[in-house]
C-alpha cells in the first residue's frame, strides 16, 4: 500500500500545483483585462468576458453541426452540401419517406411534369451547342454546366489541378478566373475559357493595357477556347478582385505580375471601357486579334443598359456583338468582398436572368448572344430553372468547391482554409488529394448533367434546353402556384430594322 501512498501524494501536490497555475494566470487575466480599454465587456467583467468572444467564435460551428435545421443554413444548407457530397462520392442521391423541403415558401420553382413523358430509351443527350458563329474558331460547347472562374492564387495549386483534371474527364469547361492562366490549368487537358479581370493580369502591359502579343500567346494554346471580359461579379459589383497578400506567393506574383506577398487590388472596371461603344470595340479587337469567341460577365441593375447595348448591336450589326454574357446573380460568391456589396448590390440571378434573357430574345439576338447563367447554382434544380429561363449554359464555383471537399468554413478571405482549396499553406494542401479529388470533380458534373436531363425527361422534353418557362410553375405568397411563362411573360422577339423601345418605357 507504501506506493499508493505516494501516488496519492503526488496526485495531490500536481493538483494543489496545477490549482495555482489557474489563480495565478487568471490574476494576470484580470489585471489585464481591467486595465485594457478597447473592450468594454472585458474591463467591467474581467476574465469572463473573455467567453463571450469564444462563444461568438464558436457559434457558427455549433450552429452548422448541430442546431440549424437541414434547409436553414446560408449561404448553402446542410441538404445543398450533402448532395453535392453524395454525386461526387458516386452515391445514389435517392432519400426516402419525403421531401423535407417546404413547398410553399413563395419563389420555389415547381416543375411540371408530363403526363406521358417520353420512353426512357427515347431520353437524348444534350446536345452540343456553337458559341462565336463570327470568330475564327468558333467554339462547339459539349456542356450546359460547367466551371465557373476561380483564380489560381484565390484557390491553391492543387485545387486548380483538380478541378482541371475533373473538367477533362467530365468534358465541361473551366474559367480561369481573372488571375491569368497557370500551368496547372492546362496540365489536365481541359477546355478552358480565359477570363480577362479589370487588371487585365496576364495579358497586359507595363501600363495595365491590354497586350495584343500576350493575347496571341494565351490564344495559341488550343485549350484556350474563349475570353471573357469581367465587367463585375456578383458578391461585389462596383469593386474589383482582393488577393489578401499572405496568397500572393512567388509563382502566383509572377503570373500576375504584382509583388510577393502584398494585396493585390485589381481597379473596380475596366479603365479603357467607359461605355458600350467602347466595350464592343475591345470585343472585337480581342476576337480579331485571338480568333477566338469573346464575350463578357456582369451582374444585373437594370434593365436599362442592356437596352442600350442591345440598340448599339442593332446599329452596328449582329457581327459586333459579344458572343456571349455570363450573368452572375447578386447572391454570387468569392473569397473577399465587402459585405456592403455581398449583402445588397446587384440583383438576385432569378430576376436578372429573366430580364436580360427577355431583352435578348425581344432584340432578335437569340441565336446570336449566347446566355451562361452564373450565382448560387449548385444542385440540379437550380440549373435546371435556369436552362427553363432562358440560360444556354450554367456555371458554377461553389458547387465545385464542395465536391472539392469545401465544408463552407467561411475562411476564404484568408489563408487558413482547413480543406486546402483556398491556401497556399503547404501543411493545409496536403488534405487535398489530387488523385481523388479530380474524380469527384467530374462525377459531381456528370450528375448534375445526368438530373437535369432527367427533370428535362419528367417534363416531357427530350434534352434541357428544350425546357420552357410553361415547364415550371412558381409558388405564390399565398401558397398556390402559377405557370413560370404567365408571371413572366416573354416580350415577341423583334424583326431586324423594327423600332427599338425607349428604355425609359
Amino acid at each position: 500500500m507504501g506506493w499508493a501512498f505516494y501516488v496519492l501524494e503526488f496526485l495531490a501536490i500536481a493538483f494543489t500545483m496545477a490549482m495555482g497555475l489557474l489563480v495565478a494566470v487568471a490574476l494576470v487575466l484580470f489585471v489585464i483585462d481591467r486595465t485594457q480599454t478597447g473592450d468594454a465587456i472585458r474591463r467591467n467583467y474581467p476574465v469572463i468576458g473573455r467567453f463571450r468572444h469564444l462563444f461568438t467564435t464558436l457559434g457558427e460551428f455549433f450552429r452548422q453541426y448541430f442546431f440549424a435545421m437541414d434547409r436553414e443554413e446560408m449561404p448553402f444548407n446542410r441538404a445543398q452540401r450533402d448532395w453535392v457530397a453524395r454525386a461526387s462520392q458516386g452515391k445514389g442521391n435517392t432519400i426516402a419517406f419525403g421531401s423535407t423541403r417546404n413547398l410553399n415558401v413563395p419563389g420555389t420553382p415547381i416543375f411540371v411534369n408530363a403526363a406521358f413523358p417520353p420512353i426512357d430509351d427515347q431520353f437524348a443527350m444534350t446536345e452540343p451547342m456553337q458559341i462565336g458563329p463570327f470568330a475564327r474558331q468558333p467554339y462547339v460547347a459539349p456542356s450546359i454546366f460547367n466551371i465557373s472562374g476561380m483564380s489560381y492564387g484565390a484557390i491553391s495549386r492543387p485545387a486548380v489541378e483538380a478541378l482541371s483534371r475533373g473538367a477533362k474527364e467530365a468534358n465541361v469547361w473551366l474559367n480561369t478566373g481573372e488571375g491569368g492562366l497557370s500551368r496547372y490549368h492546362l496540365e489536365g487537358g481541359c477546355d478552358l475559357v480565359y477570363q480577362i479581370g479589370t487588371a487585365k493580369y496576364g495579358v497586359r502591359d507595363e501600363h495595365g493595357h491590354i497586350c495584343d502579343e500576350k493575347l496571341r500567346k494565351m490564344a495559341a494554346h488550343e485549350q484556350v477556347k474563349m475570353f471573357e471580359i469581367k465587367l463585375a461579379q456578383g458578391a461585389k459589383p462596383g469593386k474589383g478582385g482582393i488577393l489578401p497578400g499572405a496568397k500572393v506567393n512567388e509563382e502566383i506574383a509572377e503570373i500576375r505580375g504584382i509583388p510577393v506577398g502584398k494585396n493585390s487590388y485589381s481597379p473596380n472596371r475596366h479603365p479603357d471601357v467607359n461605355n458600350f461603344a467602347e466595350l464592343l470595340d475591345l470585343i472585337a479587337h480581342i476576337r480579331d486579334v485571338t480568333g477566338k469567341p469573346v464575350g463578357f460577365k456582369t451582374v444585373v441593375g437594370s434593365p436599362d443598359p442592356f437596352h442600350e447595348l442591345f440598340q448599339l448591336i442593332e446599329q452596328r450589326g449582329p457581327e459586333s456583338a459579344p458572343d456571349f454574357i455570363t450573368i452572375d446573380g447578386g447572391e454570387g460568391g468569392t473569397g473577399a468582398s465587402p459585405m456592403p456589396l455581398m449583402d445588397l448590390v446587384g440583383l438576385p440571378l432569378r430576376e436578372g436572368l429573366l430580364m436580360v434573357s427577355d431583352l435578348r430574345d425581344s432584340y432578335g439576338l437569340h441565336d446570336r448572344i449566347r446566355l451562361i447563367a452564373s450565382g448560387k447554382l449548385v444542385n440540379p434544380g437550380d440549373v435546371a430553372w435556369a436552362i427553363a429561363s432562358g440560360a444556354d449554359f450554367v456555371t458554377s464555383a461553389r458547387g465545385f468547391m464542395f465536391a472539392l471537399g469545401c465544408i463552407q468554413a467561411l475562411k476564404c478571405n484568408k489563408n487558413t482554409c482547413p480543406t486546402g482549396i483556398t491556401t497556399h499553406d503547404p501543411h493545409l494542401q496536403k488534405g487535398l488529394v489530387v488523385e481523388r479529388k479530380y474524380k469527384r470533380v467530374a462525377r459531381y458534373a456528370q450528375s448534375v448533367i445526368g438530373e437535369v436531363e432527367m427533370i428535362a425527361h419528367s417534363v416531357g422534353v427530350a434534352e434541357p434546353r428544350q425546357m420552357r418557362r410553361r415547364h415550371v410553375r412558381i409558388v405564390l405568397p399565398d401558397g398556390t402556384s402559377k405557370p413560370m411563362n404567365e408571371l413572366y411573360v416573354r416580350s415577341e422577339p423583334r424583326s431586324p430594322g423594327a423600332q427599338a423601345q425607349d428604355p425609359a418605357a
